[in-house]
């Protein structure tokens, strides 16, 4: 099969950019290990952001790209790469366009701040009305690859495992996938996500304890890929989980989304502590920044922590676990892991797993601090109650992975390099196989996971099938013509 381009991922980066390309007359081979395509939108919440789209303008919202621009430097520090972050900020909002025109349709309550991540100044982020939202992008994009694979300029092929990269004198010149079989294109297009599903390869490169809610295909397949032919990494050191999940029970990495605890202050003001294995405290529970609590969580033992509280906070706090009524929690004692009451403070230590001396220590600290109105330690201000009538509860909550910063170094053309910084001629990577660091610094900016990933994809999709037409009776498998920027 003669083909123009192979994108080796069907994620929402690898379709966008098999669709674009086709829209622009090339022919495309999209490759995917799963049996289905998607990526890791099945698992995904969907959120999408841009600076100055018609969901604002319809909500009497004023915003742009460079407003957009401020707050992701903003919340990031600086830390994402400037030239890819712009490439991608200004592409987003026909991004969403493009889905919107297709009959995505999105939360009525959006464009919405989420509060989930450190806040944008403006609201910018849509998802759709389910819970996760991913599927419902995905829906709209099969319906926009339908007509490419109709028309055979898209030919999918499922279940397909790509084992490596070919090349010819340093040239990129296809794929090779694990029952050996060459497939032959002018570039290759690397879409096949991020790590977070692959415990040894997450230990060498972020070195954290992994829980994930990451889909069960991130295995960094296209990242090794990469590696092998001579890439480089960007991203390195910037890993930063999201704020605390129910440890995943059996042999399963996954964290229980559903039942998430609910630890953004303004949402739900604390009735609990949060103690480190010794029982310690680490930081103000009211801390209206879950930027500042996800770093401070880095520095606690194994980025673990507990929700400790008593029955009246149980009883007159708003669900200390989403989707979870008091009734529900208690069912919930001893037969989920991670959830525990007891009817004292050192038995509730003992079953959880927290040294009990010091957790009696930081109760009684605590308790003084709601008596005398204020925390000399670090500044909580909600002090509701006394942590003082019985049973006791403690829910674990573990660092989640939400997505994976490190990745392959691209250009602002989205060529992978060496990591002097030449280009690998006919290899190009787009979506989370790049590093989320690259637009997010190290931080979470709302929407800039999945949204970039469209962006890239259809940039890079336009940008490979410029000249196909004219170039496809000199293509031949071992001489590629070049795809012109």
């Amino acid at each position: 099969m003669a083909v123009d381009l192979i994108v080796v991922g069907a994620g929402p980066g690898g379709i966008a950019c098999a669709i674009a390309a086709a829209e622009g007359g090339a022919r495309v081979l999209l490759l995917e290990k799963a049996d289905d395509i998607g990526g890791a939108l099945p698992y995904s919440g969907g959120h999408l952001s841009a600076g100055g789209f018609s969901a604002q303008r319809a909500a009497g919202i004023d915003d742009d790209v460079e407003a957009h621009w401020a707050d992701v430097r903003r919340i990031s520090r600086g830390a994402g790469r400037e030239d890819l972050t712009l490439l991608s900020l200004r592409e987003q909002p026909a991004a969403l366009e493009w889905l919107l025109e297709a009959g995505f349709d999105i939360d009525p309550s959006t464009p919405r701040i989420v509060h989930g991540h450190e806040q944008y100044r403006t609201p910018r982020t849509v998802h759709a009305p389910e819970v996760p939202g991913g599927p419902a992008i995905l829906e709209v994009l099969r319906r926009l690859l339908a007509p490419h694979t109709a028309s055979g300029a898209v030919t999918v092929e499922c279940g397909v495992r790509v084992a490596a990269l070919l090349c010819a004198d340093g040239v990129v010149i296809g794929v090779e996938d694990e029952s050996g079989r060459p497939l032959h294109a002018p570039a290759v297009v690397l879409a096949t996500g991020g790590f977070g599903y692959e415990p040894e390869l997450f230990a060498e490169l972020e070195g954290a304890p992994l829980t994930t809610s990451a889909a069960p295909t991130s295995t960094g397949d296209g990242l090794r890929m990469g590696l092998a032919v001579g890439a480089g990494l960007q991203g390195l050191g910037r890993y930063l989980p999201t704020f605390g999940g129910l440890p995943p029970e059996g042999g399963d990495l996954r964290v229980d989304w559903r039942h998430r605890p609910q630890l953004i202050a303004p949402e739900r003001p604390p009735w609990e502590i949060y103690v480190d294995r010794d029982g310690a405290r680490w930081t103000a529970e009211d801390e209206p920044s879950i930027d500042r609590k996800e770093r401070a969580m880095t520095t606690i033992d194994r980025m673990t922590f507990w929700m400790v509280f008593d029955a009246r906070a149980a009883r007159e706090s708003r669900p200390m676990v989403h989707g979870w009524s008091p009734r529900d929690l208690d069912a919930a004692c001893g037969r989920r892991r991670g959830v525990h009451r007891a009817a004292s403070l050192p038995d509730l230590a003992r079953a959880a797993g927290i040294a009990p001396e010091g957790l009696a220590a930081s109760v009684a600290r605590y308790n003084g601090f709601v008596a005398r109105g204020a925390d000399s330690d670090f500044g909580r201000t909600h002090l509701p109650a006394p942590i003082a009538e019985p049973p006791f509860y403690a829910i674990e909550n573990h660092p989640v992975t939400l997505i994976t910063f490190a990745g392959l170094d691209v250009d602002a053309r989205l060529r992978v390099r060496r990591p002097d910084g030449t280009a690998i001629d006919g290899l190009y990577a787009v979506g989370e196989v790049i590093g989320s660091a690259a637009v997010n610094g190290n931080a979470f900016c709302s929407g800039m996971c999945l949204t970039p990933a469209l962006a890239f994809g259809r940039i890079l999709g336009r940008a490979l099938s410029a000249g196909t037409r004219s170039r496809r009776p000199a293509a031949e498998p071992n001489s590629p013509a070049r795809p012109a920027f």
